[in-house]
């Protein structure tokens, strides 16, 4: 249990790290550098669930489980997708007025982050701590980011960089909470295990597609995206395989 608090604790926070540098930058980071940090970091998110989460899906389980808990895991980002507001980060030049537009982005970014926090709780679960601690540390270099692009959209929205930085982190709590959930869940019924890591694999490779990779191709900078992608892809193949 400690090991899952002390993962889920540290996923969370990344997210305040990466907001933190704001409070130490005088001007917004370009574009380029903004789609490089999401291009890097859904490489980092495919090795992990590519060879993380799905041969230890299938080790525990078989075929069926894998493809029942990944499309499960597609079908809730759909159903979620569907039924928030998707406002883009980067590219979105709509005069949506400020007090709707920050309230939306907080609660998509938020509840975004709900199966990032079951793919934690899921993987200590499955006892094998080396693959609890890979999708920690790849949740933990997806959020850093995130939490850098939340902060500075809230800037741009004239925001204070303190009051940024603290919500951009605050954004990140709830992984808190649902890594302890998938934890405690996929423990007490251990046939939840393959399903669990299963629909973890399916959410992250659907955040991975449809929203990492095309804003990261918004402004372009495909190629250089690119190469961040496959320098954080493996990157990660390099840290699951000394462990």
């Amino acid at each position: 249990m400690f090991e899952v608090i002390f993962g889920s604790v540290l996923s969370a926070l990344s997210t305040g790290a990466g907001a933190l540098v704001i409070l130490f930058i005088h001007d917004s980071i370009t574009h380029r550098w903004k789609d490089v940090l999401l291009a890097f970091s859904a490489g980092i998110m495919m090795a992990a669930s590519t060879i993380g989460l799905i041969p230890e899906a299938l080790k525990y389980g078989g075929y069926l489980e894998l493809f029942i808990g990944v499309c499960l895991g597609v079908g809730a980002l759909t159903i979620l997708e569907k039924n928030i507001p998707h406002i883009d980060l980067e590219h979105n030049q709509k005069g949506i007025q400020f007090d709707e537009k920050a309230l939306l982005i907080i609660s998509a970014i938020t509840l975004h982050n709900i199966p990032e926090g079951l793919s934690v709780g899921v993987s200590y679960a499955s006892q094998e701590r080396d693959t609890g601690n890979l999708i920690a540390l790849a949740i933990e270099a997806q959020n850093a980011p995130e939490g850098l692009l939340v902060a500075l959209f809230l800037i741009n929205q004239r925001i204070s960089k303190l009051k940024a930085f603290i919500i951009a982190t605050l954004t990140g709590a709830i992984e808190i909470v649902t890594s302890l959930l998938g934890y405690l869940l996929t423990s007490i019924v251990k046939g939840l295990v393959p399903y669990g890591l299963s629909f973890a694999a399916g959410a992250m490779l659907f955040i991975i597609y449809k929203e990492l990779i095309p804003e990261s191709h918004g402004d372009g900078n495909e190629r250089v995206s690119t190469y961040a992608f496959i320098v954080g892809m493996l990157l990660m193949v390099f840290i699951i395989d000394i462990f």
